[in-house]
């Protein structure tokens, strides 16, 4: 039976595989990129040391980086079910798993800086719901980092500077010159969400929930398909390379989504996710029999 105890075990777990074990997607674009890059150089050798660190962690069950990030959650529920006990649930599993050490307490009071201790906060974790047709609850989390999401960015078309209009020629220089401002910043080699269009607010929304997707997948959409495409291509030729000591592996995926808009605006939203692309997913069914999706 699905009670508010069976959510928070289960959450729990959600946030110790997300912090603890990259997906295989992720491990095999890190592993590509390390033999992509010349022996000897920084570049090789900062993959390694990834991949070394990503092997520490699954097996000593700990955190891949000492950010453990912002808990986001997309959380998809059947008629009937209560919000406010799902959102309950996953406060409380933040909370134990800050406690066990899968999360670091890293929430703190804008206002006083003073650190809450538990790592819950206002918006701490940031939940997204949405009511569906099947019996079961699904979450899917990503844990965001404080260090990537400074390099977040909104830009707003056309943008004369950047010689960028309003279509997919102008989307693809923008994005590049977010991934040229990143560099060294937002620990290379990154996964950027992008949403065009929308506003302010649904615009990073959903350049936020492109990051879910894994990174093999094909946008069903050919021409977002062939513009992910040319800008994974593009990307990767700007020698920055992973954590800006240059080389071949800039970005590991490059995820695009499109909203409607209004016709005054034209916003172009890139929601940046370093290497440690953290992300976890779980469905539970009305017996609250959990499997772990990928």
């Amino acid at each position: 039976m699905l009670t508010k105890e069976r959510y928070v075990d289960t959450f729990v777990e959600l946030i110790r595989r997300a912090s603890t074990e990259l997906p295989p997607d992720v491990v095999l674009a890190l592993q590509q990129g390390r033999e992509r890059e010349a022996r000897g150089s920084l570049a090789r050798q900062a993959l390694v040391t990834i991949l070394d660190n990503v092997d520490l962690a699954k097996a000593k069950s700990a955190p891949i980086c000492q950010d453990t990030g912002t808990p986001v959650a997309w959380v998809s529920y059947p008629e009937g079910t209560s919000i406010r006990q799902l959102e309950a649930a996953m406060r409380e599993a933040v909370k134990e798993a800050t406690a066990k050490s899968y999360l670091r307490p890293n929430a703190v009071d804008t206002l006083t800086g003073k650190n809450t201790g538990d790592g819950s906060g206002r918006a701490i974790p940031f939940l997204h719901f949405e009511e569906w047709d099947e019996p079961k609850v699904e979450v899917r989390l990503i844990l965001k980092g404080g260090g990537c999401e400074n390099v977040g960015v909104q830009y707003k078309l056309p943008d004369t500077a950047l010689q960028a209009g309003r279509d997919l020629e102008g989307v693809r220089r923008v994005v590049l010159d977010s991934v040229v401002q990143a560099q060294g910043k937002g620990c290379a080699p990154g996964v950027l969400g992008i949403c065009i269009g929308g506003d302010r607010v649904s615009g990073f929304s959903e350049s936020k929930c492109q990051l879910l997707r894994p990174l093999e997948d094909t946008n069903p959409v050919p021409e977002l398909a062939d513009l992910e495409a040319r800008l994974m291509k593009d990307a990767n030729e700007l020698g920055i390379g992973p954590m800006g000591f240059g080389g071949q592996t800039t970005v590991l995926g490059i995820k695009v989504g499109v909203l409607d808009r209004l016709p005054a605006s034209y916003f172009v939203t890139i929601s940046y996710m370093c290497w440690a692309d953290r992300r976890a997913a779980v469905s539970l069914d009305p017996e609250g029999v959990a499997t772990w999706l990928n």
